[in-house]
């Protein structure tokens, strides 16, 4: 067996041939290429790999790739120096000449022209006899439906199959498909400076005296609320209350709302929110979140006046 990223195996095809026939230049390419090259291009060739959603310019599709397009030097000259710009590396130190054309003229035959396909890894050898019956996961592990699309937009059979690839895909194919790519790195306030502290940053926290943590304590000053809206500012703006997690000014940057996990919701940032919506998160909480029921501690009337404040002062008209 051929031990890959170090987590699962593939049957070398050296191995299968031992004994029984001549291992070919096809074969001994495929082993190179599993071994080698999978990361970023894939077993299939396609590219559709987590390496490839970090790379900008993204590892090539050989399978949209014309023979004629892409001259068989041109990748030899490519494996062995790599390309610029790219993060293509060269090979040169890693591989020899003989063991380079038969990688290209693996990738050539395998995904290029599409004569002699590369071993597939949901193989009953490979350990996934009768991979069908995770059919119901595949839109999520082939980047047809977002891991990140709301749960509550999915079908009864999505979500099933999006609990199914939480559970038995996700160590292979990671994150998947997602519409909101996030942040590449979140600093964590855990030692001085914290939060990403820089000295161009206009105001420091007197509390911190490393962040700008006191500029979303300033509650806005909005006129012209009503009789409701000016009740939900006070119970919001309370303390120990809403404005405690989702600072005075709504965004969650405050120092409690940094440090929680996840972060307490930028209330600024909920366009499509509706007040009824609101009231009932305000009223149940949020599983998987810090953030609680407060049915216990706020009346209806009273649910109602901080949705409807938030609506008015936070949420994208």
């Amino acid at each position: 067996m051929s031990t890959v990223g170090g987590s699962a195996t593939i049957p070398s095809t050296v191995e299968v041939a031992a004994g029984s026939r001549a291992v070919t230049d096809f074969e001994k390419g495929r082993d190179l290429y599993n071994f080698r090259c999978y990361f970023c291009h894939g077993y299939a060739g396609d590219a559709k790999t987590l390496a490839a959603t970090y790379l900008d310019p993204p590892p090539r599709n050989f399978t949209t790739t014309p023979l004629a397009q892409l001259p068989r030097a041109r990748m030899i000259q490519s494996v062995t120096q790599g390309r610029n710009n790219t993060a293509m590396a060269g090979f040169k130190e890693t591989l020899s000449k003989q063991e380079i054309v038969l990688v290209v003229d693996f990738v050539r035959q395998a995904f290029m022209s599409g004569e002699k396909p590369n071993t597939r890894y949901h193989t009953a050898g490979n350990g996934w006899p009768n991979h069908q019956r995770y059919a119901a996961a595949f839109p999520f592990a082939q980047g047809e439906i977002a891991l990140d699309r709301a749960v509550e937009s999915l079908t009864p059979a999505q979500r099933q199959g999006r609990k199914l690839f939480m559970a038995s895909c996700i160590t292979c194919h990671d994150r998947a498909k997602v519409d909101d790519e996030g942040i590449a790195w979140d600093p964590r306030p855990v030692s001085y400076p914290r939060a990403g502290y820089s000295h161009r940053l206009p105001e420091a926290d007197a509390v911190s005296s490393a962040t700008p943590y006191s500029i979303h304590n300033k509650a806005p000053v909005v006129k012209g609320l009503n009789a409701q809206e000016r009740e939900g500012e006070r119970l919001y703006q309370a303390a120990n209350s809403c404005a405690f997690c989702h600072a005075a000014d709504g965004t969650g940057k405050n120092w409690i709302g940094t440090f929680l996990e996840p972060h307490a919701r930028d209330l600024t940032t909920l366009e499509g929110m509706t007040q009824q919506r609101l009231e009932g998160v305000i009223r149940d909480g949020l599983k998987g979140t810090t953030m609680p029921a407060w049915r216990d501690v706020l009346d209806e009337k009273q649910r109602a006046a901080v949705a409807a404040y938030v609506m008015r002062v936070f949420v994208p008209r």
